[in-house]
């Protein structure tokens, strides 16, 4: 039975990670949508250090700025369910309702394993890309 108990707890920290990855994505599209570059910076771990990702933030928050929140239509993560550490570029399709879909690349570091645990950092935000674009 306690087998089971820490297997289970194992489980549903490590699928839990998902809804964590989704949840800071979301909060970066909110920052995105309000035109808040420094909000989407503190988001974004390490981009601070890079003018090329700097200057990007600053233009997705004019370009994309407007009224209502965001929703996500559609996450493809290449690091979803890894055990280990893994990065890669998460195609995300949003829109704010009423408005036409936007689709961006999120860079996503996992760091950890299933057993300690698993963090994830967002590392940089692309530009919008076509539609029917893959990261």
């Amino acid at each position: 039975m306690l087998l089971f108990l820490a297997i289970s707890a194992v489980l549903a920290r490590f699928l839990s990670v998902e809804n964590v990855e989704r949840d800071d994505e979301a909060a970066l599209l909110l920052a995105q949508v309000r035109g808040e570059p420094q909000a989407m910076l503190d988001k974004l771990k390490g981009c601070r250090q890079s003018a090329s990702c700097v200057a990007t933030v600053r233009m997705n928050a004019s370009k994309l700025r407007g009224a209502g929140e965001p929703k996500i239509l559609s996450l493809k993560s290449p690091t979803a369910y890894s055990l280990t550490g893994a990065t890669g570029a998460t195609r995300l399709a949003w829109a704010v309702i009423g408005h036409s879909p936007v689709v961006q690349c999120v860079q996503v570091r996992r760091t950890g394993n299933a057993l300690t645990g698993i963090e994830i950092e967002l590392l940089s935000l692309s530009a919008p890309i076509s539609n029917s674009g893959d990261c």
